[in-house]
């Protein structure tokens, strides 16, 4: 899923890269029926107008392109239909568990999970009325490989899969259908017989319907109307509605409207998309506050609207009353982690120390409390499969100065000992440094404190850094740890070096992590036969981390969300991003 920055986008400061629109609060009323209900997953009343309060703006609406974790949720739910989806439900285990969507069943494997085979539903259509075949399937997923024209997106799990030979500087030999170049390795890698598609890989992908099910690198595209990158913002939509026009904005939104092509027999409308809201209007406003400061005051059309904007921690103080009867808290599939430097803090027993002191609930109170996180003991989010506390970082939440410091003295190093901590400046990242630095000070750290006010994920990857310790952010691609553990720490995947074998970037692994023990043990989960072996493995994998002090876990972000007193059955999208989900979601003013 990224880092928090590419799928949370929960900072203002994204949303001041754009100049949007500055929307107003309130307006009219399209007086739509009242009634519904609320609940998990119960029926809402149809008709009426939803309003979707954004504050920053998207980086594209073409689903080969699209990585956002609110717009995987809203537009999985609104515009884009793929071969399987999540279903809505509270349950954990019943929301990362795919249903079909677009084909029959979720998908049949062979060759031990190298081959994966879906078959088509009848009926299925385009906006423009045409039917979805297997070609418009084959033809998404050969968009992936354009990286050259299309940027963004998450299409490096399917180029890393298909079947398809490397060339002699490591890429794919098919470079995307607007070149065309290796056009005959991709159709061998993905094929279709009438309505079926079938993906090969060169190796066992046992999750790969997770993967169809949380990202869009595999989605259908109509060829006719690609036009590479000009098609940035254009929706041909499959899905019950369809965006006004055409064309998103990328300054003011969108309006979206019923899709008449949409055909709700081919749909699971009690599982995926209930389509109550007649329209959905989408707004931008340039920051998040604006938009908290209408939900609070609830008036006219703010009634009707949900946001993807957090409470922050200045609002709590009005969340009371019957204001406070329109949140909900949820824990998110983010966890906050410090990465340890291995290049600078050799010394294991250094890095544990490190650990030992670092005062999580301090952390988490200067953040906002329960409401902004709760304690983490891995770095893999518990609602994933392969999660298991981990004993390295099972002990006191406050800290442990005093232990920390005995282990420093057992490592026999030169006390106070000196360390960078790195991190995203902001109001509330200042003020959680200051109380890591006042733990880590007490076992015998002497600490600087290394703010960083504008890019940052482009300066700790890099090698020459000289961070002690720097803030990361993550959450899985999907249900799966295999989306965790080797994006951050797998050396081989991260790693960028020169003609001369130099690293000159390392990608994800901020702390400059290698162990062959733990690459061994995630080449064994890459190819298990089977998604139970290799949650086992991975969990093997965790505790190697754990260990070693590859990482220290702070804390599972918590979304604390506002919406209008009109809204009915608001839930969250359990499976991936815990956004609002617009599939069960209705109106009543």
């Amino acid at each position: 899923m990224a880092k928090m920055r590419k799928r949370m986008v929960a900072l203002s400061a994204v949303a001041a890269m754009t100049a949007a629109v500055l929307a107003a609060c309130g307006g009219g009323s399209d007086n739509p029926p009242s009634g519904g209900s609320t609940g998990d997953g119960e029926a809402s009343a149809k008709g009426g107008t939803l309003q979707y309060l954004q504050h920053f703006p998207f980086e594209s609406t073409d689903p080969q392109r699209i990585y956002y974790g609110v717009e995987l949720a809203n537009f999985r739910r609104t515009l884009y239909r793929s071969l399987v989806a999540f279903p809505f439900d509270n349950d954990p285990d019943v929301a990362n568990t795919p249903v079909p969507d677009l084909a029959t069943d979720t998908g049949t494997s062979t060759e031990g999970g190298k081959v994966w085979s879906f078959t088509l539903k009848d009926g299925i259509k385009w906006e423009d009325g045409s039917d979805i075949t297997c070609e418009d399937f084959k033809y998404g997923a050969s968009r992936a490989f354009a990286d050259d024209v299309l940027t963004g997106g998450a299409g490096f799990y399917i180029k890393g899969y298909l079947d398809i030979p490397a060339d002699p500087k490591g890429g794919s030999m098919y470079k995307g259908p607007y070149r065309g170049d290796g056009q005959e390795l991709f159709d061998k890698a993905v094929t279709c017989d009438g309505k079926t598609i079938t993906y090969n890989f060169n190796k066992p992908w046992p999750d790969f319907p997770l993967s169809v099910a949380s990202l869009m690198a595999t989605d259908p595209y109509k060829e006719s109307i690609d036009k590479g990158d000009r098609s940035k913002w254009v929706v041909m939509s499959n899905g019950p509605y369809k965006v006004d026009g055409g064309t998103w904005d990328v300054n003011k939104g969108a309006t979206f409207v019923r899709n008449e092509n949409y055909d709700p027999a081919t749909d699971s409308p009690d599982l995926l998309r209930q389509a109550n809201p007649d329209q959905i209007n989408y707004e931008l406003y340039t920051a998040p506050e604006p938009i908290l400061d209408c939900l609070v005051a609830d008036a006219g059309d703010d009634k009707n609207a949900v946001t993807a904007a957090r409470i922050p921690p200045a609002y709590f103080s009005q969340i009371e009353g019957p204001v406070a009867d329109r949140t909900a808290t949820v824990e998110s599939p983010y966890t906050n982690y410090l990465v340890p430097n291995q290049k600078t803090l050799t010394d294991p027993k250094v890095r544990q120390a490190l650990a030992i002191a670092t005062n999580v609930d301090g952390y988490i109170k200067a953040e906002g409390g329960e409401k902004a996180g709760v304690p983490a003991e891995s770095i893999i989010n518990p609602g994933l499969p392969g999660y298991t506390e981990q004993e390295m970082f099972s002990g006191s939440n406050e800290g442990d100065p005093d232990a920390a410091k005995a282990l420093l003295e057992e490592a026999g190093v030169d006390l106070p000992y000196p360390i960078k901590y790195t991190y995203g400046q902001s109001e509330t990242q200042d003020k959680t440094a200051a109380i890591l630095k006042e733990g880590w000070e007490k076992a015998g750290f002497q600490v600087t404190l290394d703010p960083l006010a504008d890019t940052y994920y482009d300066v700790i990857n890099q090698p020459d850094k000289d961070s002690d310790v720097v803030w990361a952010g993550w959450g899985a691609d999907w249900p799966s740890a295999m989306t965790v553990l080797p994006p951050l720490f797998d050396s081989r995947q991260n790693f960028a070096t020169d003609a001369n074998g130099n690293v000159t970037n390392l990608g994800q692994d901020y702390g400059y992590y290698q162990s062959d023990e733990f690459e061994s043990l995630v080449d064994q989960a890459a190819t298990a036969p089977d998604i139970d072996t290799q949650n086992d493995l991975l969990t093997q994998a965790d505790t190697v981390l754990a260990n070693d002090v590859a990482y220290i876990p702070l804390d599972t972000s918590t979304f604390y969300w506002l919406y209008g007193s009109g809204i009915t059955n608001f839930m969250t999208d359990a499976a991936s991003s815990s956004y609002p989900d617009l599939g069960p979601i209705g109106v009543t003013q």
